[in-house]
């Protein structure tokens, strides 16, 4: 309950233009482009393009034009480049993203860029110029085909140079629309489901504890939190094919909207500020980072919050995260952690050691780490000590 001591509450709220959620809802893709004045879109995908062949076909059946552009990898300044070019040479008056986070980041980049005739790096944060975007792309459409990063409804494209991951940021790279379908996380294998599970459910509660949270995006982590604790288990071991597991779906699907959305509004924290830093350095999925970093954040959160800011409402908040994880009225933020780590365990993710990360790799990435925009949100300034203690916990 608010006091009079209380600072007013005052927030900004960036969201997409609209968003359309529920199942078979990917057949509105058409029309939406239609809307938006699109005649020849580009669509960007993941290395399997044939995922995005029904997609065109119904395009195609509207009368709208498309070409292909395949995101192998996690997109790279290089992969914008190409991107732009395949768009401005193949006349392209709209972008549909159709596929993971990393396609997602790459047609935002693309959108923008290839109706500015900008570089990437005019505008790319901390190892670019960091120029202000001033004005739109091309109109472009979110489409995800899994449920973790939510950059179907965030406003930067996080792209790799130089070793470095980066954003490009701007309230000009929200989707026009998000077409939130969860029939089309059927397909997805186990692996993939951990991962992007795991990072949709670390882009619930690090916003939860921010220090810039407020009363929507807590509401949305709430919920989000709730859905993803008692779905993703269940998503990895029996998977996401068939009628019956329609709700699991729905609440994957709904859990990385959320995480989307709080993030894009609340920032994030010191499982993000090394997740950029060791993604930039090691070939090791985002999600499998941000799942081993996750269960040591919080201890470690929990500890310095006792330490220096024990009357803080952030000690509150990682109490209200046990809750939810558990379903537990009476769990503690050591019952948080225990449960973020068998969950960890229990869909078979390793710790960083895995992924080429020793002890000698630790003062550099803690380096790295101190400097990423992540941690200025985090509930409590972590000293060098802990977070050396955090990515150590996490080999």
């Amino acid at each position: 309950m608010p006091t009079p001591a209380d600072p007013p509450t005052r927030f900004d709220l960036a969201v997409p233009g609209e968003i359309r959620f529920g199942a078979g809802r990917v057949r509105e893709l058409p029309a939406v482009l239609t809307s938006l004045g699109v005649t020849r879109a580009l669509v960007v995908t993941g290395r399997t393009t044939s995922r995005a062949d029904a997609a065109r076909a119904h395009l195609g059946e509207a009368g709208i034009e498309s070409l292909v552009l395949p995101v192998t990898g996690e997109p790279t300044v290089d992969t914008v480049r190409a991107g732009v070019e395949v768009a401005r040479r193949g006349g392209c008056d709209g972008v549909v993203g159709l596929g993971g986070g990393s396609a997602l980041d790459a047609a935002k980049a693309v959108s923008l860029l290839a109706l500015t005739g900008d570089d990437p790096l005019d505008h790319l944060e901390v190892v670019g110029r960091g120029r202000p975007i001033e004005r739109p792309g091309l109109p472009w459409v979110a489409v995800p085909t899994t449920a973790g990063t939510g950059s179907e409804v965030t406003r930067n494209a996080v792209l790799s140079a130089d070793g470095v991951k980066a954003s490009l940021r701007s309230p000009h790279l929200l989707a026009r629309v998000a077409i939130v379908d969860p029939d089309l996380l059927a397909g997805l294998p186990p692996t993939t489901i951990a991962h992007s599970g795991c990072d949709a459910l670390t882009q619930l509660i690090e916003p939860y504890l921010s220090r810039r949270a407020n009363p929507v995006t807590d509401a949305l982590a709430r919920e989000g939190i709730r859905r993803s604790a008692r779905s993703l288990r269940t998503a990895y071991d029996q998977g996401l094919a068939g009628p019956s597991a329609s709700g699991t779906r729905e609440d994957l699907a709904v859990a990385s909207l959320l995480g989307g959305l709080a993030l894009a509004n609340a920032g994030l924290g010191a499982v993000h500020g090394f997740a950029g830093v060791v993604g930039g350095s090691f070939d090791a999925p985002h999600g499998a980072v941000c799942a081993a970093l996750l269960a040591p954040s919080l201890a470690v959160n929990a500890g310095a919050l006792a330490g220096r800011a024990s009357d803080g409402p952030a000690r509150g908040r990682l109490t209200e995260v046990a809750v939810l994880l558990t379903g537990s009225p009476g769990a503690t933020e050591g019952d948080a952690v225990e449960w973020v780590a068998g969950l960890v365990e229990d869909l078979d993710i390793p710790g960083l050691s895995a992924y080429g990360i020793t002890d000698a790799d630790v003062p550099d990435l803690v380096a790295g780490a101190t400097r990423a925009s992540s941690m200025k949100a985090n509930p409590v300034e972590l000293t060098d000590a802990e977070l050396t203690t955090m990515l150590t916990r996490a080999l």
